[in-house]
């Protein structure tokens, strides 16, 4: 925001003087030290533009929960959330859907706030200068909610049979925590989380502390590296926990699966360090501090999810499932939408490592997948054509399979295109420039042409990313 500034010119001779004091004080207003403006609520995404908050930039969150499925699936939490002001702020919102505030504070002091509908607008005793950091702390309570999508799946806070499992995937870690719940906002994560002793909580990054009291268990998460919080996960409930390192870098692997899929699940996972190892030969340096993977059962979830650091799966995933999870820690954890009109850049990727990691193993070649797919992809894929990958219809529709397939396809036109050496440069490249970073459509195709000088983009760009319909060459 550009502050309004007071502008003095031609002061005639014979003008009143103002007083130093007075003008002082007009000037200061005017610049934005004493009157900020509330921060928006909602960053205008094309798809949720409630989603997520305008004003400030989160650079920390510490979170600690409370919860107990056998007493009525109550939830408490304490948010400590760290941010810098981006304006001169009156005020500002976090997102939270549900749940009863307890107390908000502002820097140490209790600060004024209303609910309506996901917002939680936060009035700090004294305004926040632009460029500010500071902290606010929410207490809150009560029984997390389920979210549906305008696609009609389910994320939020889901019950499981022995405790809960959090999804947050487009707009769903309202359920259970305040925020700034915008893919295009990153930040680190301390996440504690009090269970019934017996059970474990799961979450993102590495497990930094277990503490046993009479009772109750306190599991401590840290995540260093940025991360959005659609990716943000707990998994509460009986888990059998395996620990490894891969490559000689000893990358800690953090495997926690539900005992009744341990048996089915126990072929798949083993696969874990041979599709990391993998996936840094094409993809490039492995992009967090830890890895791993949730499974619970096939009904606690009805998909898996890029969770950061810790794919989560309903049941054992099959190879290709776990090839495109992991490849997400890449493309779409580290570098992150700016917006969810952007979700290609995520599902493109996951979708044609599943085609790489094919053509690699003795199935069929990309090339093959991408030929099928145009010939006759609408007999397992209906909406193959309905949209562009770069254009979802709408908010129910950023999950189809034209940002999965159909994107996948583009990415396969430009390794067409530019052949095989260029084109892994340009994948690996991609994900080091943007690393923890958010990144747009435009970014990518910018990127592509200037790593790529004298290839023609126009005719991918318009048909095949942008174009309706099915277009007319392959």
């Amino acid at each position: 925001m550009v502050s309004r500034r007071l502008r003095i010119t031609g002061v005639s001779r014979s003008a009143p003087v103002v007083p130093a004091v007075i003008l002082a004080l007009a000037l200061t207003a005017c610049d934005g030290g004493v009157h900020g403006t509330p921060g928006g609520s909602g960053v205008h995404d094309p798809y949720f533009p409630k989603a997520g908050n305008g004003g400030y930039d989160v650079s920390h969150y510490d979170l600690k929960l409370a919860y107990d499925p056998a007493g009525g699936h109550r939830l408490t939490g304490t948010a400590t959330i760290t941010a810098r002001a981006t304006q001169d702020l009156s005020a500002f919102d976090l997102d939270l859907k549900g749940l009863d505030v307890d107390e908000v504070t502002v820097e140490g002091r209790r600060a004024r706030w209303n609910r309506a509908g996901q917002e939680l607008t936060v009035r700090p005793r004294g305004d926040l200068d632009d460029d500010e950091t500071f902290s606010v702390t929410v207490r809150y309570s009560g029984t997390p909610q389920t979210i549906t999508d305008p696609d009609g799946s389910h994320e939020g806070w889901l019950r499981t049979d022995d405790g809960a499992l959090a999804l947050g995937e487009p707009t769903g870690s309202m359920a259970w925590f305040p925020g700034n719940d915008h893919p295009s906002d990153k930040a680190s994560y301390d996440i504690a989380v009090t269970v019934p002793k017996g059970l474990q909580a799961v979450s993102n990054g590495e497990l930094t502390g277990e503490t046993n009291g009479k009772n109750r268990t306190t599991f401590t998460w840290h995540s260093a590296e940025p991360m959005a919080s659609y990716v943000a996960t707990v998994a509460i409930g009986h888990y059998d926990i395996s620990r490894s390192t891969i490559g000689k870098d000893r990358l800690p692997v953090y495997v926690a699966v539900d005992p009744a899929q341990a048996k089915a699940s126990r072929k798949v996972l083993a696969k874990i360090p041979e599709i990391i190892e993998w996936e840094e030969y094409n993809f490039g340096p492995y992009p967090f501090s830890s890895t791993g993977a949730i499974v619970d059962r096939g009904h606690d979830a009805e998909y898996a999810l890029e969770t950061q650091t810790r794919p989560v799966f309903p049941g054992a995933p099959d190879t290709g499932t776990l090839v495109h999870e992991l490849s997400h820690q890449w493309y779409g954890d580290s570098v992150t939408p700016k917006t969810w009109r952007d979700m290609w850049l995520n599902e493109a990727f996951g979708t044609y490592a599943e085609w790489l990691w094919d053509e690699d193993h003795g199935g069929h070649t990309a090339q093959q997948t991408f030929d099928a797919l145009y010939d006759h992809g609408e007999d397992d894929h209906e909406d193959l054509w309905a949209f562009p990958p770069a254009k979802p219809s709408n908010a129910a529709h950023i999950s189809d399979d034209p940002v999965y397939q159909r994107g996948a396809m583009v990415l396969h036109k430009i390794r067409q295109t530019v052949g095989d050496d260029t084109f892994y440069d340009i994948i690996q490249g991609w994900a080091a420039a943007y690393r923890h970073r958010n990144a747009d459509t435009d970014d990518f195709t910018a990127y592509v042409e200037k790593k790529a000088p004298g290839k023609d983009f126009d005719e991918i760009w318009k048909d095949w990313l942008y174009g309706d319909g099915k277009p007319k060459h392959r």
